[in-house]
């Protein structure tokens, strides 16, 4: 099966005249359609809100595309914050979501005025050395064990180092309504990428369910409950994709046999969905530039891993499209390669695709999210431009390429010059 990519050869050959490869590619039109359709699906909820996960795609310009389509931020560090700031989000437009987080990442979420999600009992204490406790917060919720659904294990939440047990979340609660805090938030993620519509539902059960008892326990009220990411994307071809519609409905049946009998219909749902939002509508292209014939056949492109990291680090799977031989025979195996000092840098292996000859496009599928944000500078590999396709057919360019000053800009090479 094929994936057909948003953008033909004919464009790709027009945007090489000005972007040379490989760069990332962002579809807006892609882009805020899905975010209408995300929207439509908690629509019921009047509080609802989506805060993309900036590490997904750290890029100002795709975040004001989000910002003029009602999108929060969801933020981890210092410099995402800054990032948000430079957009105009501030105040509850962030959720600050960190772990580890150092003294100086409080301090600007705080004056910022984002809501704050404790990932750690102990950040309480910590975090009232450097800011006053604001009426809205959150605290993050592990619930350990494994987490199953229709039997089969979807990921091990015992085994991440994120969040707090079931005993510290009522503890916290009692601890932060003694600081003054009036309004609070739950939060988890117990699975990554999932291609279910049950994951969001079963999720918004667990946390509903514990939202009820902690209001029991605490006497709090629960403001808004997180169900952060974990709705993904169909990599491959032969997948079927999440129906955010469905996913809607099955949280909004949760909703009303849990929390509306409990008196807490006036709960707030909130997302965090990075790679749902983003993953489909971005695209890495490159140019095929080397061809190898020994104990495998391999074609060597000019963007590697420092471009695209997912497969080398996690073995993931890409779809690629050779651009203007998507109707001809797949009928060549090759492991599709970069120029890196490394044997993991591979976007495919054993892959079946058309001939592919020198100077060929490809279209590497699905690198919205995670893409570009994930891109490192080893072998001094420099990271790619990125392009952003407008609704209009026209592109921008939204972040350059580096260049080597950029690689040595923290260098001082002056005691060096004489020698």
């Amino acid at each position: 099966m094929e994936k057909k990519p948003f953008v033909n050869l004919e464009q790709v050959q027009e945007m090489t005249k000005t972007y040379p490869t490989p760069f990332h590619l962002y579809d807006e039109k892609g882009i805020r359609e899905n975010v209408r359709k995300l929207k439509k699906a908690f629509s019921w909820n009047k509080g609802y809100k989506e805060y993309f996960a900036v590490k997904a795609t750290p890029n100002p310009y795709l975040m004001q595309i989000l910002k003029e389509e009602g999108v929060g931020a969801d933020c981890s560090s210092y410099t995402e914050l800054v990032l948000s700031e430079k957009v105009g989000l501030t105040g509850d437009d962030i959720m600050f979501s960190s772990n580890v987080t150092p003294a100086e990442d409080f301090e600007l979420a705080a004056k910022l005025d984002a809501i704050i999600n404790f990932d750690d009992i102990t950040h309480i204490d910590f975090y009232e050395k450097i800011a006053p406790f604001a009426k809205t917060m959150s605290c993050r919720y592990n619930p350990g064990g494994d987490f199953t659904l229709h039997n089969q294990i979807m990921d091990t939440p015992k085994d991440a180092k994120y969040g707090l047990t079931r005993p510290q979340m009522t503890e916290a609660f009692l601890k932060l309504k003694e600081k003054g805090v009036e309004h609070f938030g739950i939060h988890s993620f117990l699975a990554s990428n999932t291609v279910t519509d049950d994951y969001y539902p079963k999720l918004a059960k667990i946390l509903f369910q514990l939202a009820v008892q902690l209001k029991e326990e605490t006497g709090v009220h629960i403001a808004f409950i997180n169900l952060s990411g974990g709705v993904g994307i169909p990599y491959k071809p032969d997948q079927r994709g999440n129906d955010i519609l469905a996913i809607g409905e099955g949280v909004r049946k949760a909703f009303e046999e849990i929390l509306v009998p409990a008196g807490m219909g006036d709960v707030s749902i909130y997302t965090e969905l990075g790679r749902f939002v983003m993953g489909p509508y971005g695209c890495l292209v490159t140019q095929a530039i080397h061809e190898k014939h020994i104990h495998k056949e391999y074609i060597g492109l000019d963007a590697c891993a420092a471009n695209l990291m997912r497969p080398a680090m996690y073995g993931s799977y890409h779809h690629i499209t050779v651009l203007g031989k998507e109707n001809e025979p797949y009928d060549h195996v090759y492991d599709v390669t970069g120029g890196l000092c490394e044997n993991n840098d591979k976007f495919a292996i054993d892959r079946e695709l058309p001939k592919i000859d020198i100077g060929d496009y490809l279209v590497i599928h699905d690198t919205g999210a995670h893409g570009f944000s994930m891109g490192y500078n080893y072998n001094g590999k420099l990271r790619s431009a990125e392009i952003l396709l407008k609704e209009d057919g026209t592109t921008k360019l939204i972040r350059r390429a580096e260049t080597p000053e950029d690689y040595f800009a923290t260098l001082d090479f002056s005691e060096f010059e004489n020698k």
